[in-house]
């Protein structure tokens, strides 16, 4: 890695519909040697529920996943996910990773709830919108990014000046 101690691990969290998706992608998209896990896809069953005990094969899947593109000496490896937001699932997904001597970067994505409304009924979604995922409290060290009143390049821009202050 050129001019860079350690690979980076950067996890992006938030609630459905506060831009984590997008905003990883382009943000991805901006790095050379980057890998991106969308790990909500790891956690995609029907129905879902977090009391369900065999969601934690999908904390597996993520471990599975990170480790491989950190093996595969990726700069950056850039992991999305709703559930990473919760500090034990979080913990479990981190612990059962093999790769060693990376560093972690945790972001938070935040905005109102009306936002939040107003994002869900752009994305079409039939379900009903919930506040739950937005209210939790963020993993002790993430940066928390508000997402409101911004565009995508700006929130990226932002989060890019993070991760740039941690190469040095």
């Amino acid at each position: 890695m050129s001019q860079k101690t350690r690979q980076k691990l950067i996890i992006i969290t938030g609630s459905p519909c506060v831009g984590k998706t997008t905003v990883t992608d382009k943000l991805f998209n901006s790095y050379e040697n980057s890998a991106f896990f969308d790990g909500d896809w790891a956690w995609c069953v029907n129905p879902f529920s977090l009391d369900d005990p065999r969601l934690r094969n999908g904390d597996k899947t993520m471990s599975f996943a990170l480790s491989n593109y950190l093996d595969s000496d990726f700069d950056y490896v850039f992991f999305s996910s709703v559930v990473a937001v919760d500090k034990t699932i979080r913990e479990n997904i981190l612990r059962g990773i093999t790769a060693k001597d990376f560093s972690i970067i945790g972001f938070t994505l935040i905005c109102s709830e009306d936002t939040l409304l107003e994002r869900h009924k752009k994305r079409g979604d039939e379900n009903k919108c919930s506040f739950f995922w937005l209210h939790l409290k963020p993993c002790q060290g993430d940066h928390v990014i508000d997402t409101d009143n911004k565009s995508v390049d700006m929130i990226v821009s932002e989060m890019k000046q993070i991760i740039d202050e941690n190469d040095q």
